[in-house]
């Protein structure tokens, strides 16, 4: 399994324009290989928020696959040229490959 994470740090009062950014519908999830996107908001800080969006693959091969897929180039090029909303102020990515899992009682149940 491949874990890839985007933690967005926004202004605060603006975490709500990422999670539904990342809510609605796309090609994304029609990828073979995807597992499930889970976003979550962070609001402890005064100043800013942190929205955190993680995106599970069954393994490397089926990210890579999204990552050259027409739906995720055309994103890209529709989006070349555009400035960032100004209210984030930054955007940190990282991927994990996961080497155990260990499933509690509440396995299989949703949040």
């Amino acid at each position: 399994m491949l874990i890839q994470t985007r933690t967005f740090t926004v202004e605060k009062g603006n975490s709500d324009k990422v999670v539904e950014r990342f809510s609605t519908p796309g090609p994304l999830e029609e990828m073979e290989g995807l597992i499930d996107i889970s976003v979550s908001v962070n609001k402890k800080s005064k100043d800013e928020e942190e929205v955190l969006v993680l995106v599970r693959w069954e393994s490397e091969e089926a990210w890579k696959n999204w990552e050259k897929s027409d739906a995720h180039i055309q994103g890209h090029r529709n989006s070349r040229g555009q400035e960032k909303p100004a209210y984030i102020l930054g955007v940190n990515v990282n991927m994990y490959e996961v080497k155990t899992v260990k499933e509690g009682k509440a396995s299989g149940k949703q949040a």
